[in-house]
């Protein structure tokens, strides 16, 4: 898809830099003009905070991220929302309004875009709210139900997700509640039995457990010093339990169900992540103790009924006690 010129994004957007709800940020303005694949279609989403499924109409995520430029140097690198009107294919070869152009939208300027980014009100230490796609998601969807086949069939329709795919989703999901495995000792059977089956077809081991480090225990740090570019495997769950509490927090950080299928894997550190916008609260938030993305680790709605087959990507945050440093080969340091 070509993403259409500044001009005729603009004419579709409110005086609040919107489009039905969904904030044109300013971060967007430099891929105008340029062809761009399409990763995902947008056509439901996840509000992180209630952690929810949401639906959305006339939406795609293109391979594009926000650098968070115009919001405080955020750095937590989400996967944008684009509206189709935004677009148009790429061959396309005469320009043409979007449909569906409302004439009282067309005076919006890239002024009122980038004012946009902040509400008026401000924090309690005086430092701005910030306004983006993630902070408004529940003012441009609305509620979805995890049993509504439909999105389902939208997942396939669209090849978000293969058959096969949606298939082992379903499959998990009548397992985890069918042999009620998520419950501390009622599930324990179940657990083992579904570890020893993925332990022969070689898959992930069974996501939903409890952190091992005692109540009152510091949580471990790990000193790796990563970089952008750096090597490392995450450790295996195993080791990673005994860093964690029982709720799946190393000092404030989650240690998700859906990181799970990464462990034992190597990859290539993107970033290290320190200031991002609290998308509960529109402030912008500095970790105490660093974390890291890696390069093409993010959420795959795996194992959340509620979200299953989200198209967000969503990176996945990682502590560095949960990773160790390899070489070039994969041996490590």
């Amino acid at each position: 898809m070509q993403v259409r010129s500044a001009e005729e994004i603009l004419a579709t957007l409110g005086k609040n830099g919107r489009l039905e709800g969904l904030p044109f940020m300013p971060e967007m303005f430099k891929y105008c003009g340029q062809i761009l694949r399409v990763a995902s279609r947008a056509h439901k989403t996840c509000d992180v905070p209630s952690g929810t499924g949401r639906s959305l109409p006339d939406c795609v995520h293109l391979e594009t991220r926000c650098d968070g430029s115009s919001h405080g140097g955020c750095q937590a690198s989400c996967l944008l929302f684009w509206k189709t009107a935004w677009l148009r294919p790429a061959d396309e070869a005469q320009k043409q309004q979007p449909k569906g152009l409302a004439a009282a939208a067309s005076d919006c300027t890239v002024d009122d875009v980038q004012r946009a980014t902040q509400r008026t009100a401000r924090a309690s230490n005086g430092q701005p709210i910030y306004s983006c796609q993630a902070t408004c998601v529940t003012e441009f969807t609305k509620p979805m139900a995890w049993w509504e086949p439909r999105p389902y069939l939208e997942d396939f329709r669209s090849r978000n997700a293969s058959l096969a795919r949606i298939v082992r989703g379903l499959l998990f999901q009548a397992y985890l509640h069918g042999t009620q495995a998520w419950r501390r000792k009622l599930g324990i059977p179940a657990r083992w039995l579904y570890d020893l089956v993925q332990n022969v077809v070689g898959g992930p081991p069974f996501p939903i457990r409890r952190g091992k480090l005692p109540p009152g225990t510091p949580a471990p740090l790990g000193d790796l010093n990563l970089q952008a570019g750096d090597l490392v495997r995450v450790k295996s769950l195993e080791a990673i339990l005994g860093t964690i509490s029982e709720g799946g927090m190393n000092r404030g950080l989650l240690f998700d169900k859906e990181m799970v299928p990464y462990c034992g894997k190597v990859f290539r550190v993107k970033d290290r992540v320190s200031t991002f916008v609290n998308e509960r609260t529109g402030e912008l938030t500095t970790l105490k103790t660093p974390a890291v993305i890696l390069d093409g680790v993010w959420c795959q709605s795996r194992y959340s009924n509620s979200k299953m087959f989200c198209p967000r990507s969503i990176y996945s945050w990682w502590r560095e006690v949960w990773l160790e440093r390899v070489d070039t080969q994969g041996t490590l340091q």
